[in-house]
């Protein structure tokens, strides 16, 4: 009998930490039992979207996503099957034409600032974080990632920041904080949260 994929997610703001998280945990319970999906993979193909438009694109909000892709995906891996995942340019705001092979490990996180803020995305977690980072902190990261990583310019950043990544930050992604069965103050550099989750995960696989 085949064990079942245990499924974490991780929210919070953009730049909380979510992602160094992620990376952590896999690199110190190890790849080969843990495989790790960013959020950001499952944002809608715009092909058809001229540039201009793409930029427009309120990505932030849960409309952004393809729910039923990643819900179909979240439910082929408990099922202990492949999935594709689709690859997202951030410099074109569209989806690659190649996508990702992800087999079903042990662990799969998924990473993302609206995973427990969707009811039938967040209820095929089983195990559900929430990073909790000071705004200040997450802008200061945002716009480093963004200008070195992401070819923005500050201006188009804090714009964004400005008109949409606080607002849905606002309604959407601090509100989602109670569907968490912990929140991590510090960021992804909290190692006694880091250990407490360790523990757990391990308790998890080790029952099933």
């Amino acid at each position: 009998m085949s064990q079942k994929t245990i499924l974490v997610g991780i929210a919070g703001a953009s730049a909380s930490g979510k992602s160094l998280l992620a990376q952590t945990l896999a690199t110190e319970l190890g790849s080969d039992h843990l495989s790790v999906i960013s959020e950001d993979a499952y944002y809608k193909d715009q092909s058809h979207m001229a540039m201009e438009e793409r930029i427009k694109t309120n990505y932030d909000h849960p409309d952004s996503l393809d729910h039923d892709l990643q819900l179909e995906h979240m439910r082929a891996l408990k099922a202990g099957q492949p999935i594709e995942v689709p690859m997202y340019d951030y410099t074109k705001h569209n989806r690659r034409a190649e996508t990702l092979r992800i087999n079903p490990t042990r662990v799969v996180i998924f990473e993302g600032i609206l995973l427990l803020s969707v009811p039938r995305i967040r209820e095929e977690f089983d195990l559900k974080f929430y990073m909790d980072t000071p705004l200040d902190i997450c802008l200061t990261r945002r716009l480093q990632r963004d200008i070195i990583s992401r070819g923005r310019d500050m201006e188009s950043v804090i714009d964004q920041y400005m008109e949409t990544v606080r607002p849905m930050y606002q309604q959407f992604i601090e509100p989602s904080r109670q569907h968490a069965d912990l929140i991590i103050p510090r960021g992804g550099k909290n190692k006694i949260a880091l250990d407490l989750i360790k523990t757990k995960i391990r308790s998890l696989v080790s029952h099933r």
